[in-house]
């Protein structure tokens, strides 16, 4: 499993190159931000029309890592539909596909901004889930400690010969992690950003996703 272990308040746990993080000692898996039908919304909505996969490789990819660490709870980090009507309107073969996931599982939910809570897909819902040391949102907060949370989809732009390379990121210091976004069709919002700068330490890292998985000091320019 291709995973960068990282420690935060005294508590072990491994960044997965998919953008999802494990706690091997609760068997938890965490993934952020999946905004599951962000297509279907968009045209919904009137926008351009985008090939409505992103459900399919987000699920795909949740799979996977449930395969891979043998998770027996999964925590969804808020925005885990692109907004409430995305969570109704998820077709069947999607619907029992999350509940075959769920099955012998705690799955729990937490509120994010784009949507209160997939209410009509099985599991808890929460606004947020503290499991001391670790307090668990969707928004950060300043002065908070222990603290995992997403909204950000944050990316890191690393400058090359000739080029810069963006890729999701996680960010990481003494007080939180930031995690990327776990869904197809999400954007990214660069660590250089004032949002980001302002929370994280100025030793923070950004934890790069991918097929080779890299933590370089992050980037604020």
């Amino acid at each position: 499993m291709n995973a960068y272990s990282l420690t935060l308040s005294g508590v072990k746990l491994e960044a997965l190159a998919s953008g999802a993080l494990y706690w091997p000692e609760q068997r938890l898996l965490c993934v952020s931000d999946l905004h599951l039908g962000k297509s279907e919304r968009i045209a919904r909505l009137g926008g351009a029309f985008l090939p409505p996969y992103d459900t399919r490789e987000t699920l795909t990819r949740l799979e996977k890592d449930l395969l891979a660490t043998a998770a027996n709870s999964v925590l969804c980090l808020g925005d885990s539909f692109d907004d409430s009507a995305s969570s109704r309107g998820i077709s069947e073969p999607e619907f029992m596909w999350i509940s075959r996931m769920q099955a012998g599982r705690r799955w729990v939910w937490i509120e994010g901004n784009h949507d209160p809570g997939p209410l009509a897909v099985g599991g808890t819902h929460l606004a947020e889930l503290p499991l001391p040391p670790l307090q668990f949102r969707h928004i950060a907060r300043h002065g908070a400690s222990g603290e995992i949370s997403g909204h950000f989809h944050p990316k890191a732009r690393v400058k090359m010969p000739g080029q810069a390379v963006s890729r999701p990121c996680f960010l990481v210091d003494s007080d939180r992690i930031i995690m990327p976004a776990y869904g197809s069709y999400t954007g990214g919002l660069q660590s250089s950003h004032a949002e980001l700068t302002q929370l994280m330490r100025p030793e923070a890292l950004a934890i790069l996703t991918g097929p080779t998985m890299h933590a370089i000091p992050m980037p604020r320019d």
